[in-house]
């Protein structure tokens, strides 16, 4: 077996370890900022709301078992935990409802495993009289997003593993790498040790397992403690993403460095993150969003419905063109465009209360479902999300056709600020929190360059049982 040759010069991961440690705060733009805000906001609501996803209790229980400590807040709970249990907790409970944000051209949530462990490594810092400042936790954040979806938007293969946990940890060790002022070596030593860590399968993903939520948990504690091994001396390989055995030789197998890695910190990915405005799989959104339209537009309700069909590019119909089935999980169901079509046709939008047991058991929806088909469309890009074909055809004759390129959430059709708002009071409300927490929350995220340490957002987060 010939294996490929490489030199310290062109490791790609060089690129990484330097934008880390020489990026500042004034690099980032007025819009990379103003994004960084609204994505955290975002993403804090989807963990609190979280609190009430399927055994998000239970997992916080049974974390207790793995030590005690009150590093940080587990969300929307009045308990704490160590640094890296929380990160478990935390990125599952954001993640758990799928209204998590995306960056669509990586396929990846880079928030949901960044952010947990980005604020417990804050609060533990805080503690030993280190404060995180508000422009370094933005830095990091935009740092996180930036290798997360850098990685993720390479690859040219078919996704074989879960990205949004596999990418994510190595955006876990970019954020946290700003955040602890990490040198180029120890950041190149905590990327080898995280991919030593890296792990998501998407068999989780086709059942609509729970360990889907938890794959994202995983991953942020592994980010965690990567730089806390690295940190303390220990060292990871280097040749980590086109080594023999690196991540585009096992993990992807196919991928486009050369295009991806000179636009690093260029225009920041996190100004190209999606909103997730229905809590379901966000390659769903085209479907929801068209029914809304068509329903505004031609006035029908669930029984004028004779047949709709999906054309899919071949990611979207893996992903989400699953069948609908009887009595489904609430992650499988969340993951199918003709349950979600049939909820929001029965219930007028896509909401939690869409996947509670008694609509998953319901067969006049199930019912409804059954008329909407989801094919496979020519196109050849094997990690397109776009275009979705859509065509509804109603029982009085009347047809509603559209090709969606850009579904409500998508960068260049973005949610208003209001909209925004209006999710997370909608989140905030789900987990039961006083308005008044989420008043100071948002006090704080609108003026987080200002705030002298982060750790105080978490005391927003505490919900007093």
């Amino acid at each position: 077996m010939n294996l490929p040759k490489t030199t310290p010069s062109d490791n790609p991961l060089t690129a990484w370890a330097q934008l880390v440690c020489r990026s500042r705060f004034e690099d980032l733009s007025p819009l990379a900022v103003a994004k960084a805000k609204v994505f955290l906001m975002d993403t804090l609501a989807c963990g609190v709301a979280g609190r009430t996803g399927p055994h998000a209790h239970e997992l916080a229980v049974a974390a207790q078992q793995w030590g005690q400590g009150h590093e940080a807040v587990v969300w929307g709970s009045d308990l704490r935990a160590p640094a890296a249990q929380a990160a478990v907790i935390n990125g599952y409970r954001i993640h758990a409802l799928e209204w998590d944000c995306v960056h669509e051209p990586a396929v990846v949530h880079p928030m949901a495993t960044l952010l947990p462990a980005l604020l417990a490594f804050s609060e533990r810092s805080a503690a030993a009289g280190r404060p995180v400042s508000g422009q370094q936790f933005l830095l990091a954040m935009t740092m996180g997003v930036e290798i997360a979806a850098t990685l993720g938007a390479a690859s040219k293969s078919v996704m074989r593993f879960f990205r949004p946990a596999t990418c994510g940890g190595f955006g876990v060790v970019a954020g946290l790498g700003v955040l602890a002022s990490l040198d180029e070596a120890t950041v190149m030593n905590a990327f080898g040790i995280q991919y030593g860590q890296t792990s998501g399968t998407m068999q989780a993903h086709v059942e609509g397992s729970m360990l889907l939520g938890l794959q994202v948990g995983f991953n942020g504690r592994a980010g965690l403690t990567s730089v806390d091994l690295a940190m303390a001396g220990m060292t990871g390989p280097q040749d980590i993403l086109t080594g023999p055995y690196g991540y585009y030789t096992l993990f992807e197998t196919e991928h486009d460095i050369a295009h991806w890695w000179p636009q690093l910190g260029q225009q920041w990915h996190i100004t190209e993150l999606s909103h997730k405005p229905f809590p379901s799989g966000r390659l769903t959104h085209a479907a929801v969003d068209a029914v809304q339209q068509a329903v505004a537009a031609l006035k029908f309700g669930p029984n004028d419905l004779k047949a709709m069909q999906v054309g899919a590019p071949p990611l979207t119909y893996r992903l989400v063109g699953r069948p609908d089935i009887p009595h489904p999980k609430p992650n499988y169901a969340r993951l199918c465009i003709p349950y979600v079509v049939a909820a929001t046709l029965s219930h007028g939008t896509c909401t939690p209360a869409s996947f509670a047991p008694q609509h998953l058991s319901d067969p006049d929806l199930h019912a409804l479902a059954a008329k909407v088909h989801v094919s496979l469309n020519d196109n050849p890009d094997v990690n397109a999300l776009w275009p979705q074909q859509i065509r509804i055809e109603l029982h009085d004759g009347r047809v509603w056709e559209k090709e969606i390129h850009t579904p409500i959430g998508h960068p260049d059709n973005p949610l208003s600020a209001a909209a925004c708002e209006t999710k997370f009071r909608q989140c905030w409300g789900i987990a039961d929190m006083p308005a008044s927490q989420g008043d100071a929350l948002l006090k704080l995220i609108d003026g987080l360059e200002s705030v002298a340490d982060v750790s105080s957002l978490t005391q927003c987060l505490v919900h007093q049982a």
